[in-house]
């Protein structure tokens, strides 16, 4: 039976309650340090520096890795932010923040010790300190963001990536490649000598309509303008890059950012949860988030045949999820 149990209490805590060896999968997005005040005491993201967000984060993935399966997976998704010390951030939230909170969500100040306007490195410090924790980090993810918020800076490019880390309990792991296959793409590449747009890049365009040839066994094909037979497609001497018109998913992820349209300013994208979900667990299997927020993850995983087990510190959220999942499928605690 497909059950979501909505758990309200600090992660660290209401994970150390659960049992070991209990879920295949955790999808997850705790909150990105040093952006948004949830107006929750004991939250994770307002620590004053970022060492001291990593160093929470390690403890609590540390009881996400007990709890998961030998085969276990961990989709984390976590964002950077500038370093900007000893100023004050701005409101944000909007009417979403007024909504849940009575007040606009805003920024503290924050001590990185890096010099104004630097990146700081979140994910990869995240990532980093996880793996020498005895993760196994397999795979960076990057969440292209079609839609993502436009920036007012005039000296670099607006950021519209995030980043989603694959980590896993041990070398060995369940991933369902198939679950997630692309379709295969005929259409022309300059790499095959066949013509196309020009592929451009700031500063640089690069020329197409060349001709190549390929052996293939014994015999040799030319690749060159005008072919257009799906058979002689780059991948078609790779088996798994063309099994049944699929290939194995790229590690870019074009999802647009999907509001939500309760109170809460922060939802995961479903279209962003579903490919995790369904690559690491099977029907059947139970998908943590111990940092649920409104609910993207429980609401996917069970609408896939799985249970879910969702955590957040605001019961505000919990009641938010229980709504997206269904008052049928939830089994609520208070931790």
């Amino acid at each position: 039976m497909t059950v979501a149990r909505l758990l309200c209490g600090d992660a660290l805590v209401v994970l150390r309650g659960l049992e070991s060896d209990s879920v295949r999968c955790c999808v997850t997005s705790p909150p990105y340090w040093g952006l948004r005040d949830y107006g929750t005491e004991g939250q994770i993201g307002l620590e004053r520096t970022p060492e001291e967000y990593v160093a929470k984060l390690v403890a609590v993935f540390r009881e996400v890795r007990r709890m998961l399966t030998s085969d276990g997976t961990l989709w984390l998704n976590v964002g950077d932010s500038y370093a900007n010390d000893g100023k004050w951030g701005g409101s944000t939230g909007g009417l979403h923040a007024l909504a849940l909170h009575g007040a606009s969500v805003g920024r503290g100040k924050r001590h990185t010790g890096l010099k104004p306007k630097d990146l700081v490195g979140i994910p990869w410090m995240v990532a980093f300190a996880l793996r020498a924790d005895g993760w196994w980090l397999r795979c960076p993810i990057i969440w292209h963001k079609p839609n993502g918020m436009p920036g007012s800076q005039k000296d670099r490019p607006t950021l519209n990536y995030e980043y989603v880390f694959i980590l896993s309990k041990s070398a060995s792991y369940y991933y369902d490649h198939e679950a997630i296959a692309e379709p295969v793409t005929y259409g022309d590449h300059p790499r095959n000598g066949v013509p196309g747009p020009d592929v451009q890049s700031p500063g640089q365009v690069k020329q197409s309509g060349i001709t190549k040839r390929r052996r293939s066994g014994n015999k040799e094909r030319v690749l060159g303008p005008g072919r257009t037979r799906p058979d002689s497609h780059f991948g078609g001497s790779v088996p798994w890059e063309d099994k049944n018109g699929k290939r194995t998913a790229r590690a870019v992820w074009t999802i647009p950012v999907q509001p939500y349209v309760g109170a809460h300013f922060a939802a995961m994208p479903e279209a962003l949860a579903r490919p995790c979900i369904l690559a690491g667990s099977a029907v059947g299997d139970t998908v943590l988030d111990p940092f649920g927020g409104s609910g993207t993850v429980a609401q996917v995983a069970t609408g896939n045949g799985r249970s879910a087990i969702h955590v957040d510190l605001n019961p505000q959220y919990i009641e938010m999820a229980r709504q997206r999942v269904g008052p049928i499928l939830c089994a609520e605690g208070v931790r």
